[in-house]
C-alpha cells in the first residue's frame, strides 16, 4: 500500500517576495492543468464528468472558487518551500 511520505517544509517560512511570486505559479499551475484537458478533449461543463470530459473547472484562475484556489496555491507554496528545505536559494534577477 502506498504512504505518501510529503518532506516536512513547516518550519520553512516565506518571505514576502516569495509570497507573491506563489500567486503567480498557482494561476499558471490551473493554466497548465487547463492546457492538459483541453489538449485531452476536455471542455467546459456544468459538472465534473469523466465519460464526457466536461469539468466546471476550465475557465480563467480568476473566475475559479476559492477552494480550488487554494489547491493551486498550496501546490505552489509547497514547491518553494521544498526548494529551500533542499538548500536552493531562489531570487531575481533585476
Amino acid at each position: 500500500m502506498y504512504t505518501p511520505k510529503p518532506m516536512d517544509t513547516s518550519g520553512i517560512e516565506l518571505p514576502e517576495d516569495l509570497l507573491q511570486l506563489t500567486e503567480k505559479i498557482a494561476e499558471n499551475v490551473h493554466d497548465v492543468w487547463a492546457s492538459g484537458r483541453i489538449a485531452e478533449g476536455w471542455t467546459l461543463g456544468e459538472f465534473k464528468d469523466p465519460v464526457k470530459k466536461t469539468t466546471p473547472l476550465l475557465v480563467p484562475y480568476d473566475e475559479l472558487p476559492e477552494s480550488e484556489k487554494d489547491y493551486d496555491r498550496n501546490t505552489a507554496m509547497e514547491t518553494l518551500r521544498l526548494i529551500i528545505r533542499m538548500g536552493y536559494t531562489i531570487r531575481k534577477e533585476d
